[in-house]
């Protein structure tokens, strides 16, 4: 046995122990016989570096893992990247303009071999990153998107959705990137607030027609004016009384010169502006559902922009040659579409001015009401997203939910906590077609090859195209497929298929799926459509979604406010013990994680202790334990610390069935700090006989095997360092909470721990010397409790500062009182204290609190502050609050003890 140092260097363990565990293969051991349990991995972005919402997923993922290890179980967590499809391209891009080159400076298969060719030399940080969170991942069968195997997959699935009617290619609107000139996903949209205008314009009606007012126009209003060179349509509510004489009439659209309907639909809102809204159904996905129902085909749709946001001619023709090459906003100091637009409207006399008046009453016109406008941008271009209608390939979406609804419905997928079943739902019920196609060059190309004519042949592979293709010439498809296609198969493909195995068969379903509720469309409920269409079974049987880590105000993290918080940052300054620890610790079902460094602080002291109490132990002849079961004891407190460890093993094992992270980390943390180093190894302090050091021994052996997984390297420190084990503690077994737990000797501690803080609580309340030992008188007191005080003597006199015990009615002079039970305990304080100054003292002090009391809930039930102040101060007024009324409530027991 090693003697343990005073201190412990966390960076030191951590490396050491992982590096230890990686090279002799204990993530995932052989055990060929045991009852598998499997979970996968969200794969990170390849180009992804560790952020707080990684460190909280996985850390959660890593405790289960590391506790059904312990369990005996063949654990096994699927480890992988994502090839990033967007982010990817973007940084190698990047690297080449540094160089003064470009993408299309080079082939196709040249830039994807310069993409793999950055992966191999950078494209691991990541995977480094999730080591040192401690992440004890299957890394021995590590998969990427991109690899063979699982490529292969990809591709078998893409061919057998067409196959089966499911995947069809189609013209819609999709989010576009003109900076990539690719299609994006809604995950990749941020919205932003952005200052901006809402313009009113006359449409003049064709014909001679007018409103029942007699204007000969009708009033748009539109925060996009350069859209009405592609408009289609003016719609207006059908119940609208001010144009029900005009629909179905038409518009003269006066740049254009094209003539359109006027339509009803509810979209149109008669209370918002004029009511009725200009129709651009190639530009707005709104407009583009009105369109449809309208009676336009989307290949009808007029689209007015090229991949690039610059204008281009209309099918129609009717786009006049001043406008065609425009980007849409101003570029470059050069007025965009919009601003020729506007000032051509203006200069036509079509324009509405928004008229407001200065203080002094004079009315200003400008040409558009300012508004802040809810702006899609794209995450990493950073520019405007642009409604695009364009041929994509689309999966029937609609069909495959239906088996993932009703395996949540008959509770083959559970839904943690089940508060997401109604948002999960409601979004699978409306489910839109999913777009799949990507316009990049890295990603999975799609295997489809078209003719001269257009018309696709979808296949695995260019030889079996062109045999349905016959003698054809054919191209192929130069689109990727959408990372979230790919990683919609993770929970299978990682598995070996299509090709089947022993291993998809004993790890397919999954069991547990944790993720952030933020990727719950993105990837879960894909994941459940794939997995239930091509494998006929829920990828797994429970589904755990947590919250979001915020900044301690409770803000969104985010890089423009400054808040963010690098978990990297955190474990070199606390270790990753501690950081991982306030993770599980802050899990609470249902809500987000406010982020604390002073907590992380507080675990990192927790660790400390911890160590402390193994080096007490050692100095005390305590060494490792040699059996599994407990010990034999007679002593109370020996007995005590037995039952409360089988409690704890009891409780950690109901919080991790029900993926109660807070009540499992909670339950250790309190069991260890609380129970074992405050009071167990106190009131063992100076009678270590045979029986207490085999005790203490087993108990601290549970307490490191309980705490494994969720700080897993100073559990194994001290695992190896406090004696010989037969293997490491990441393969230790998990301990039994079989055992009858000992009433007797539970409520006798319990009785004696509260009478030993009343006791301690009464002396500081009084100011009594801490040197100064009382002697007691017991009145009231039960059998039972007399025979607790014979037998609890010695702690009572060390602990309590006792010199003496007796059984009484009373005492002479001033005294304190305490209730324990039924019992009455009598603390002399003549010629201890001054008794008369003690009363003015805690009376004095008792005024104060209870004036700060009432000042502080005065403030808070008067609306005006509560609904006025900010929310910080609300909550600081609550929390002094609490700690005045408290501070009073003990004073005046204070006082009632001497009465």
């Amino acid at each position: 046995m090693t003697e343990l140092p005073k201190t412990f260097d966390p960076a030191e363990i951590e490396s050491r122990w992982y590096a230890h565990w990686e090279e002799k293969g204990l993530f995932r051991p052989e055990r060929p016989d045991a009852e598998p349990f499997t979970i996968v991995n969200p794969p990170p972005n390849v180009t992804g570096s560790l952020h707080i919402g990684h460190a909280l997923d996985n850390t959660l993922q890593d405790i289960v893992i590391r506790y059904e290890r312990l369990r005996g179980k063949d654990a096994l967590w699927v480890v992988g990247t994502d090839h990033a499809g967007i982010a990817t391209q973007m940084v190698v891009e990047r690297q080449l303009n540094a160089q003064g080159q470009k993408r299309t400076d080079f082939s196709r298969d040249d830039f994807v071999a310069k993409v793999w060719e950055w992966k191999a030399e950078s494209g691991g940080a990541i995977t480094r990153q999730l080591r040192r969170l401690g992440c004890s991942m299957d890394w021995a069968n590590e998969r990427f998107t991109m690899d063979e195997g699982f490529s292969r997959a990809v591709i078998k699935t893409f061919v057998e959705l067409h196959k089966r009617g499911l995947l069809y290619r189609d013209k819609r609107l999709v989010n576009w990137d003109p900076h990539f000139r690719s299609a994006i996903s809604d995950l990749e949209v941020e919205t932003k607030e952005v200052k901006g205008g809402f313009w009113h314009f006359r449409y003049p009606l064709a014909d001679g027609v007018k409103l029942a007012n007699g204007a000969d126009h009708i009033v748009v209003a539109t925060t996009r004016p350069e859209t009405m060179l592609a408009d289609m349509a003016v719609a207006v509510n059908p119940e609208d009384p001010r144009y029900k004489d005009v629909i179905g009439k038409d518009i003269l659209q006066p740049i254009t010169g094209r003539r359109f309907k006027v339509v009803a639909d509810d979209h149109a809102d008669p209370e918002l502006g004029s009511g009725a809204v200009k129709i651009t159904p190639g530009h707005d996905f709104n407009d583009f559902e009105v369109g449809k129902r309208a009676g336009f085909r989307a290949a009808d749709m007029l689209n007015m922009l090229d991949a690039d946001a610059n204008v281009v001619q209309t099918a129609d023709g009717l786009i006049p040659d001043r406008f065609l090459g425009l980007h849409r906003f101003t570029r470059d100091g050069v007025d965009g579409a919009r601003e020729r637009v506007v000032a051509e409207m203006k200069a036509l006399g079509l324009l509405v001015p928004h008229v407001t008046r200065t203080k002094d009453g004079e009315e200003v016109e400008s040409d558009a009401e300012p508004r802040t406008i809810q702006t899609p941008f794209g995450d990493r271009s950073g520019v405007v997203i642009e409604p695009w209608l364009t041929d994509q390939w689309y999966v029937d979406a609609e069909k495959l939910a239906v088996a993932p609804m009703q395996a949540v419905r008959d509770g083959r997928i559970e839904i943690v906590p089940r508060t997401w079943e109604k948002t999960f739902f409601n979004w699978m019920e409306n489910i839109q077609p999913w777009c799949v196609s990507r316009q990049l060059w890295w990603g999975h190309q799609i295997p489809a090859w078209y003719d001269e004519d257009g018309n696709p042949f979808v296949a695995e592979s260019e030889e079996e195209a062109q045999a349905l293709a016959g003698n054809r010439k054919l191209t192929r498809d130069p689109d990727v497929l959408d990372t979230w296609f790919s990683s919609a198969l993770w929970p299978f493909g990682t598995l070996g298929w299509p090709e089947q195995s022993a291993t998809l068969d004993r790890h397919y379903p999954n069991d547990l799926l944790i993720s952030g509720f933020d990727i719950l469309f993105f990837w879960d409920a894909r994941m459940a459509m794939q997995g239930m269409e091509f494998m006929g079974d829920v990828p797994w049987r429970k589904l755990y979604l947590h919250g979001l880590v915020r900044a301690a105000d409770g803000q969104k993290m985010s890089k423009s406010k400054g808040n963010v918080v690098d978990p990297l940052g955190l474990i070199d300054k606390f270790g990753a013990d501690a950081l991982r620890f306030f993770m599980s610790a802050m899990e609470s079902q249902g809500r987000d994680v406010k982020m604390d460094e002073k907590r992380v602080e507080g675990y990192r002291n927790f660790a400390t202790k911890l160590w402390n109490a193994a080096r007490f132990l050692q100095s005390n002849g305590v060494t490792a334990s040699t059996s599994h079961e407990a010990p034999a004891a007679e002593a109370p407190v020996n007995r005590w610390i037995i039952a409360e460890t089988v409690a704890t093993v009891q409780a950690i094992d109901t919080a991790m069935t029900e993926l109660r992270f807070d009540a499992a980390a909670n339950a250790i943390y309190h069991f260890v700090w609380d129970q074992f180093c405050d009071w167990y190894i106190e009131l063992t302090k100076g009678s270590m006989d045979e029986e207490t050091r085999a005790v203490a021994g087993w108990a601290f052996d549970q307490i490191l095997v309980m705490l494994h997984p969720f700080m897993p390297f100073i559990t194994e420190e001290l695992w190896n360092l406090t004696g010989a084990r037969e293997s490491e503690l990441i393969v230790a077994r998990w301990p039994q909470a079989l055992y009858a737990i000992d009433a007797q000797a539970q409520t006798e501690i319990d009785w004696l721990i509260r009478l030993i803080s009343a006791m301690r609580t009464a002396r500081t309340e009084l100011n009594v010397p801490p040197g100064a030992k009382l002697a007691v008188v017991v009145h009231d007191a039960s059998e039972e409790t007399r025979r607790r005080i014979d037998r609890q003597g010695a702690a009572l006199a060390r602990l309590g500062r006792v010199e003496s015990l007796s059984f009484g009615e009373t005492v002479a002079g001033g005294a304190a009182q305490i209730v324990v039970d039924e019992a009455t305990f009598i603390l002399p304080l003549e010629g201890v204290i001054d008794i008369a100054a003690e009363k003015a003292r805690l009376a004095k002090a008792l005024t104060a609190a209870e004036k700060e009391r009432d000042s502080l809930s005065g403030r808070l039930s008067n609306p005006s502050f509560v609904e006025k102040a900010k929310p910080e101060a609300v909550a600081k007024a609550r929390e002094d609050h609490g700690e005045k009324a408290a501070e009073a409530e003990r004073l005046k027991a204070a006082l009632e003890r001497l009465a």
